[in-house]
């Protein structure tokens, strides 16, 4: 499928470091915020995203509300932490079956330390060490997004469906 590039010619490349956990979730809701068609989520457990938060999970549900197109595609080494302790991210889930997927990481990359979110080209938000809220958000950064979109093309090639909708898992 062709990805639609909704970001203006002239649009500002920003880039900003954070520190903080505080900066930290504040660059992750402003990625949400920028349009986009695919968020691209990797991370070890998804804890630091704070996926049970009533104000996340609605940046999350208008995001997949905009259009019909919008996917979302998580992997993660461990989904104990959104299976087991964020009930709005799994009724999001089964709301938006079609459009979101959780994978978990094949054994073989699960030394893999950092954590990262990419929406479509453009669009990132980076920690190297995902137990540290230290790192970097890109907005209209293809450069360094499209680097990230690959890393996570590999990295979604080593997982296999690891959450379901259903308790069946069907």
């Amino acid at each position: 499928m062709t990805e639609v590039d909704n970001t203006p010619p002239d649009a500002p490349r920003e880039y900003a470091r954070f520190d903080t956990e505080a900066d930290f979730q504040a660059a992750v809701d402003r990625l949400l915020a920028q349009p986009g068609r695919e968020l691209r989520i990797f991370d070890p457990d998804l804890a630091a995203l704070r996926l049970n938060s009533p104000a996340r999970i609605e940046l999350v549900r208008a995001f997949l509300g905009g259009s019909r197109t919008r996917r979302i595609y998580i992997a993660v080494h461990d989904p104990d932490h959104v299976t087991r302790f964020c009930p709005r991210m799994m009724g999001l889930l089964t709301l938006y079956n079609h459009a979101i997927q959780i994978n978990r990481t094949a054994e073989e990359i699960r030394e893999l330390q950092d954590s990262f979110m990419v929406l479509d080209k453009n669009h990132y938000v980076r920690r190297p060490v995902a137990r540290f809220f230290r790192g970097a958000a890109g907005i209209n950064d293809e450069t360094e997004a499209l680097v990230m979109r690959a890393r996570f093309q590999e990295i979604w090639g080593a997982s296999t469906p690891g959450v379901s909708s259903t308790t069946a898992g069907l």
